[in-house]
């Protein structure tokens, strides 16, 4: 049975070569009203009170834990834009 926290709670960040990552808890009441089966955009995670720095993407949907989203972005991603190293201008 899943363990579904009181309010949304985040882990600390943490990386390999090519990215940093984080993964989010979402209450019951908060995952009832997220949409099912597809990754979700900026602007939904948002909607739904998830609240982080510019850059994250939800990248992937743990089935058996699908109220844990998981997220990550290009290590070097200005957390105040959201830009990745590669896409800055030179």
């Amino acid at each position: 049975m899943p363990h579904f926290p009181n309010e949304i709670e985040y882990s600390e960040k943490y990386s390999d070569e090519a990215y940093e990552y984080r993964h989010v808890h979402l209450p019951k009441n908060v995952f009832k009203m997220m949409p099912r089966g597809r990754l979700l955009t900026e602007s939904e995670w948002r909607a739904l009170g998830v609240q982080q720095s510019r850059g994250w993407v939800h990248y992937e949907i743990h089935k058996p834990e699908p109220h844990i989203l998981l997220f990550r972005r290009p290590l070097g991603t200005d957390p105040l834009t959201g830009v990745a190293p590669s896409a800055r201008p030179i």
